[in-house]
């Protein structure tokens, strides 16, 4: 997708690092969203991002835990991890491979990494669901990478579309309350690159490799590795990698504008029906 005549330029509204924190049975990994500099950004309520190449910072893994009342999106990059739920479904995540789990009403999963030395890296993101999907039945769906389509939009450019559209090229996962816009992008060393993001939704571009810059001329910031920057003010997204080369997963979704209770694993949209989960999980109704 280019820009259009009407396409105004998206500027960087404010740029961000995670902070180092642990989840699971003490996992290390980087909290992009979800921290006290960025609670949420509607819809996403979680970004972490997890990468070592020390076998004993994630051994351990995420072992049984419940969700209710909102998405989570696994994406790998390098490992691979074990997905098993009380609801039946299992699956191994490879490198390049995208889980994406609805708890619904409430599971309880756990994600064990499957090897014992090498690379463990990915990110995982929380997308809320409309207060009328919170209770829906729990779903799981998993994509290996040969099921992520790849596009090369431009000379220099390549896209990997787990999520929305770029050009003629759709990616697997419809989500229709947030209609969300999952991409992972790689420009070579000075590619410049201009893509309109969805119109009405809460934009963000995270740099994992490399470094780049977010608009043209004096509007132009830089992003650079481990920062996540929070778009605005238009659609037209206009990325210039620098002499690196970059990588970034480009991601947007349409706000859902509605109260967020969270506590650990539940979201929900009131006090009530936090502690309601609570109670459910407690009595083995999930």
């Amino acid at each position: 997708m280019s820009a259009t005549p009407t396409a105004l330029p998206a500027r960087l509204q404010r740029v961000l690092r995670g902070r180092p924190a642990s989840d699971g049975a003490g996992v290390k990994l980087t909290r992009v969203i979800g921290s006290p500099e960025l609670p949420d950004l509607d819809p996403f309520l979680l970004l972490d991002e997890f990468g070592t190449d020390r076998a004993e910072d994630y051994l351990a893994g995420f072992p049984s835990h419940p969700h209710r009342g909102f998405e989570t999106v696994t994406y790998m990059l390098d490992g691979r991890m074990r997905h098993k739920d009380n609801h039946g479904n299992e699956g191994l995540l490879t490198p390049g491979s995208v889980q994406w789990m609805t708890a619904g009403r409430g599971l309880v999963h756990s994600e064990m990494p499957e090897q014992e030395s090498g690379r463990m890296r990915g990110f995982q993101l929380w997308v809320n669901l409309p207060a009328r999907d919170k209770m829906t039945e729990p779903k799981y769906q998993e994509y290996p990478p040969e099921n992520i389509p790849v596009t090369t939009p431009a000379p220099g450019v390549t896209v990997k579309v787990i999520a929305g559209r770029v050009g003629d090229t759709v990616g697997p996962i419809v989500q229709p309350a947030t209609d969300p816009l999952y991409l992972d992008i790689e420009l070579t060393p000075g590619t410049a690159w201009t893509y309109v993001v969805p119109e009405g939704h809460n934009t963000f571009a995270y740099v994992f490799e490399g470094a780049l810059t977010v608009g043209e001329g004096d509007e132009a910031r830089p992003l650079e590795a481990q920062q996540l920057g929070i778009l605005g003010g238009g659609d037209a997204l206009q990325l210039r990698a620098g002499q690196q080369g970059a990588r970034l997963i480009l991601v947007a979704g349409r706000p859902l504008r509605e109260p967020v209770v969270r506590h650990g694993p539940f979201v929900m949209n009131t006090k009530q029906e936090i502690m309601q989960a609570f109670v459910d999980f407690q009595e083995g109704r999930f």
